[in-house]
């Protein structure tokens, strides 16, 4: 079952590295690089409505990995025109492709708590511990992620034939997937085989999951939002979810169109990194399949408020060597901002989705679930990422510039780069001070 569990979650993330860490680069290539934040906080916009309905859904049908294909397939079908539009238009139009992206990720968001509430469903069904068990196959997902980044990093499609290249020079090397539409082909590719693979998935018994609907009544949604902000830890627990949630779409957003604006800048432009922002970034993922094993660990060993400020701590030095760093005699920090990602990630997101199952009531872990996602994805990016956006965007933007090694001008993300960052990592930092002070909770899973 582990085994099992683990392919879904390989196939699962890799639907989202296609493409989420290069979209930036797409969009700014096509003209609404200007636009990014609002890509990004789409994904919270989304998140406010669907993951908590189906997340209930689930819980009323017992059947979260027939929902979870069904999502993917869907979803596959959006991105495949998506690619379509991209391929067929040099200048994206906003009204057109985000429309599209808002219906994507409608269908998309959802199968993140819909995995975990079939993961954590069947885990119990087949008797393992949840907690100790999750961090090994949730690292399977970071192995799909990297491994598409990987591919779009490198990949390009050329004169009917499929090549691979570090260059940004040449003939090729502006034709890489993680500059085009190719990368959102890649990700509807995974998505169909996500969906073909979730419903190979056993079936969840009635005793695990309609058995606790039937002798709970069925409560309404009013009274299950009730129940669980009638605990205080709970409601504080969600309110800095939702003030963290903010960190990750920053990260997604722009870290991709800030490395490689290097290329823009006469002593970096022939640097490795600058040409491989993709793959620079996958040691991001690389460092989150190393910590994710560090969670379970450390919930039992501490407790969640102290590693949620730890979580909170990696995010603050994760902008802060962004802000200082570069692909020169700064690329060491760099490194540094994607190795610490790992705990960054792991210690907000992954130990956040244990915490609230095992706090949660049994017959309302797929909404509390669900919940989770629309705090932190949903309210938090959304306000977040657009109120990022304009910082960005007061120091940094667009331009057309000339690379070396090509003939062809690029579409660049120039500007003084340490000033966002700088006030992202503040931002980071008195987010844990605060947690500190409010989350006095100790429980240890």
């Amino acid at each position: 079952m582990k085994a099992r569990l683990s392919l879904l979650y390989f196939l699962q993330f890799g639907v989202w590295g296609c493409y989420l860490t290069s979209f930036g680069q797409f969009l700014g290539s096509g003209g609404i690089g200007s636009k990014i934040a609002w890509f990004y906080a789409a994904v919270g916009l989304v998140s406010i409505i669907t993951p908590s309905l189906l997340g209930r859904l689930a819980d009323r049908t017992g059947r979260p990995e027939r929902l979870l294909g069904l999502c993917h397939l869907l979803a596959a079908g959006v991105m495949f025109i998506m690619w379509r539009y991209g391929m067929t238009h040099q200048h994206l139009e906003f009204g057109v492709i985000y429309p599209l992206y808002l219906l994507f990720l409608a269908l998309y968001m959802p199968t993140m708590a819909l995995a975990n509430t079939a993961t954590f469903g069947l885990l119990t069904q087949s008797g393992h511990n949840t907690v100790t068990s999750f961090p090994s196959i949730r690292i399977w997902g970071t192995v799909g992620f990297v491994g598409a980044m990987w591919f779009v990093n490198c990949a390009y499609w050329f004169d009917g034939s499929l090549g691979f290249s570090f260059s940004d020079g040449g003939n090729v090397g502006q034709m890489r997937f993680q500059y085009n539409a190719m990368q959102l082909l890649c990700s509807s590719i995974m998505g169909i085989l996500a969906a073909l693979y979730s419903l190979t998935l056993p079936s969840l018994k009635p005793s695990e999951t309609n058995r606790q609907n039937n002798t709970s009544v069925r409560i309404s949604l009013k009274d299950s939002i009730k129940i669980l902000f009638g605990k205080r830890e709970i409601v504080i627990f969600l309110v800095f979810v939702i003030l963290s949630g903010v960190c990750l779409q920053i990260s997604n957003g722009f870290v991709t169109p800030f490395i490689t604006h290097f290329s823009g800048i006469t002593e970096y432009m022939d640097s490795f990194a600058s040409g491989n922002a993709t793959m620079l970034f996958s040691l991001s993922q690389i460092s989150e399949a190393a910590c994710i094993l560090l969670v379970g660990i450390s919930l039992k060993w501490k407790d969640i408020r102290f590693v949620y400020a730890v979580g909170l701590l990696a995010w603050t030095l994760r902008f802060l060597m962004l802000g200082v760093g570069n692909p020169d005699d700064g690329l060491w920090l760099l490194i540094g901002s994607m190795l610490v990602y790992g705990i960054a990630f792991n210690f907000i997101t992954i130990a956040g989705h244990l915490y609230i199952q095992q706090i949660a009531p049994s017959n309302m872990k797929g909404f509390a679930q669900g919940l989770m996602m629309f705090m932190s994805n949903g309210i938090g990016a959304t306000f977040g990422t657009i109120a990022a956006g304009s910082i960005v965007n007061r120091w940094c933007h667009w331009e057309m510039i000339s690379i070396s090694g090509s003939g062809v001008p690029m579409r660049l993300f120039m500007g003084e780069w340490i000033y966002p960052w700088s006030m992202f990592a503040a931002y980071a930092f008195v987010i844990m001070i605060l947690w500190l002070l409010f989350f006095r909770k100790k429980t240890i899973l």
